[in-house]
C-alpha cells in the first residue's frame, strides 16, 4: 500500500508541475525513480521512453504509466495513469471557469512566457542525456538514426510520421539481413 501511494504522490506531482510537454516527464521520472528510488536503470528508462513515444496518447501519460508497471505491475499502472492525468483535468476544469481572467491577465501571460524558457531547457538537457546515452552505447547503427532521423524531422521537415515509417522499415530490413547472415553462418 505505501508504495501505491508513493507512486500516486509522485506521478501527481511531476503532472502539476511539469509545464511545457511530455518530454519534461523525463528528467523527473529519471530523477525519482532512476536516481531517488533505483527502482530501474537508465538504459531501461530509455526504452520506456521509446515505447512512450511510440504509444498512441500523451507522452506523459504513456511514460508514467509505463515507470508504475515497471514498479508495481498493473495496479502501478492504473494508479500512475490516474495520477498523470488528475492535475491537468483540475487545471483546465479551473481555468475554463475562469478563462476571461486567464486571458486578460498580464502577470500570467508573464509567468506563462517564463515557464517556456524553463521547459526548453529542460528538454535540451533530456536530449543531451538521451544521446550520450546512445553514443555511449557505441552502436553505429543506432548513432547513424539519431542524426538521421533528427536531420529529416528538424532539417528537412520531412513529417514526422513518414520519418517513423521509414525508421521502422530500414529497422526491419537490417533485422532481416542479420538475421539472414546468422544462418547463413550456421548453416
Amino acid at each position: 500500500m505505501k508504495n501505491y501511494l508513493w507512486l500516486f504522490r509522485i506521478n501527481f506531482f511531476i503532472s502539476a508541475f511539469t509545464f511545457g510537454g511530455g518530454y519534461v516527464v523525463i528528467p523527473m521520472i529519471r530523477k525519482y525513480f532512476v536516481q531517488k528510488r533505483h527502482l530501474f536503470n537508465e538504459k531501461e528508462l530509455l526504452n520506456m521512453v521509446a515505447v512512450a513515444q511510440s504509444a498512441p496518447g500523451a507522452i506523459a501519460v504513456n511514460l508514467t504509466s509505463l515507470a508504475g508497471y515497471k514498479t508495481a505491475g498493473m495496479a502501478g499502472a492504473v494508479i500512475s495513469c490516474i495520477a498523470a492525468v488528475l492535475p491537468p483535468m483540475i487545471i483546465i476544469a479551473i481555468i475554463s471557469t475562469c478563462y476571461s481572467i486567464f486571458r486578460d491577465n498580464a502577470v500570467i501571460s508573464a509567468i506563462l512566457k517564463g515557464m517556456e524558457a524553463g521547459m526548453a531547457a529542460l528538454i535540451i538537457d533530456v536530449v543531451w542525456d538521451m544521446g550520450r546515452l546512445v553514443i555511449k552505447d557505441k552502436n553505429p547503427l543506432s548513432i547513424f538514426m539519431v542524426f538521421a532521423v533528427f536531420t529529416a524531422s528538424a532539417v528537412i521537415n520531412i513529417n514526422v510520421i513518414m520519418v517513423i515509417v521509414c525508421s521502422l522499415i530500414f529497422y526491419w530490413s537490417i533485422s532481416c539481413f542479420h538475421n539472414k547472415k546468422r544462418i547463413e553462418n550456421v548453416g
